[in-house]
């Protein structure tokens, strides 16, 4: 595999997100297959509204061409903290067969670094209460489990 880079996705590399986004068990319960962009216009919709909002940046793992990891990094004031930014880490994904092998340490690392540039005194994610070898991984790089999340679907 190529050396790998980080960098802001481009409309072309959507197609690949979204079959990362898809690449699990949990994840297939909520995420369809990629498909056209005739079809589902609600994905392209979503990738121009991130792309055009300075405060949201969707990254990817470009390895030579290849999109083997992403993550979507959304910045956020806050009066709390003595109005520090925050930085919120989601739909963080490393392709199948990259799994274990450094990459997602890489990203995350990547991603904080990404915070501190922007003066992020926080850096904050949710993940799904049964991606236990997700939990392992984050703690590894020194997140907290420090609060108990609620989702409502509307």
């Amino acid at each position: 595999m190529a050396q790998t880079i980080f960098r802001t996705a481009r409309r072309a590399d959507v197609p690949a997100i979204l079959q990362l986004l898809a690449d699990d068990e949990i994840s297939r319960s909520r995420e369809s297959a990629p498909t056209p962009e005739p079809v589902d216009a609600a994905y392209w919709s979503a990738f121009e509204a991130i792309d055009a909002d300075p405060r949201n940046e969707l990254i990817v793992a470009d390895a030579g061409g290849e999109i083997v990891g992403t993550c979507q990094l959304t910045f956020t004031p806050s009066l709390s903290r003595r109005g520090a930014e925050r930085m919120t880490i989601e739909a963080v994904r490393v392709r199948g067969d990259q799994r274990g092998r450094g990459l997602g340490r890489q990203m995350m690392l990547w991603a904080l670094d990404r915070a501190r540039e922007r003066g992020c005194r926080l850096a904050q994610l949710t993940t799904d209460k049964r991606r236990t070898d997700a939990h392992r991984f984050y703690a590894a790089l020194g997140f907290e489990a420090s609060h108990e999340g609620f989702k409502l679907p509307l």
